[in-house]
């Protein structure tokens, strides 16, 4: 874990994105000061951008302000995980049954059709 300590944005009356460093071009002012909201938003991020921010919001006259520590954490978006395999197995596993129970109560049904067609048959044969 490591601590950032370059500026990453700055606000005076105004949002002031970085010139310059590791944000540059990546970061925009999300925030209301008028609801004393200083968000800001980070944009394409990656697991080297991982650490922990310190953010200090002062508002003048102050000479200091508050610091709150953020912990940035990454990580990788898995298109397809192992739920979403296993979830497909046991739906397939649950339709395959469905099917196979449907085709063996047809037969069934048809085969039962065509004994009573026999013995209709058989009993209408003098």
């Amino acid at each position: 874990m490591r601590t950032s300590h370059a500026q990453v944005f700055y606000y005076y009356e105004e949002p002031y994105p970085p010139q310059s460093g590791r944000f540059m071009g990546r970061v925009t002012w999300d925030g209301n000061t008028n609801r004393n909201d200083a968000s800001i938003q980070l944009w394409s991020v990656t697991p080297t951008d991982n650490g922990t921010f310190l953010c200090q919001v002062k508002n003048p006259p102050d000479v200091d302000g508050m610091i709150g520590e953020i912990q940035l954490s990454v990580v990788l978006r898995v298109n397809f995980s192992e739920i979403h395999i296993l979830a497909l197995a046991i739906g397939s596993a649950c339709a395959l049954m469905i099917i196979l129970v449907i085709v063996v109560v047809v037969y069934r049904h048809q085969r039962k059709k065509r004994q009573e067609k026999r013995m209709e048959m058989v009993e209408a044969k003098p």
